[in-house]
């Protein structure tokens, strides 16, 4: 298994593995695969990566601009972050997830948030962060990773695509 950028002929097997990644879990909107495909359409997904196995799309990990206060802050969102089910707890999102960050870092982003089980995204350096929120869920499940020493303050918003149906 290899990590890679998403190639155009990976779209419909990253669909396919997102929406079956998300299909029993209990905090699923159901629309992860259509929020892929909307980043996609709309050119916001900064860093899209691929776990491939000979040709087989079996992850994927989305990367996109975040907002706080309604301004552009080199912040970026985390998620959806999908492995085939039949996969998932070997490591192939911890991977994705590691890969996608120090990509972030390396492109100049300021920080990285994501929204998830803390149990789960800690390891990865994220913790709570008072300073930035996200309305309607409890704040220890919204979680931010700094690159630097700067942390804007405010509500974020992720891309317009995450109400994607």
């Amino acid at each position: 298994m290899h990590v890679r950028p998403e190639r155009s002929k990976d779209a419909v097997m990253i669909c396919e593995v997102t929406q079956a990644a998300f299909e029993q879990a209990e905090y699923s909107s159901g629309t992860e695969g259509a929020i892929v495909r909307a980043l996609r359409e709309a050119g916001a997904l900064t860093i899209s990566l691929v776990a491939d196995e000979e040709g087989d799309i079996v992850g994927h990990v989305a990367f996109s601009p975040i907002v706080v206060e309604g301004i552009e802050s080199g912040w970026f969102g985390l998620g959806p972050v999908s492995v085939s089910p039949d996969r998932q707890g070997t490591g192939i999102g911890a991977r994705l997830i590691r890969d996608g960050l120090a990509m972030l870092r390396a492109k100049g982003a300021c920080g990285c948030v994501v929204l998830g089980d803390p149990r789960y995204y800690e390891r990865f350096g994220f913790r709570e962060d008072a300073r930035l929120r996200y309305p309607g869920v409890p704040q220890e499940y919204f979680m931010a990773q700094p690159f630097g020493d700067e942390v804007p303050t405010g509500e974020v918003a992720y891309h317009p695509c995450f109400g994607a149906a």
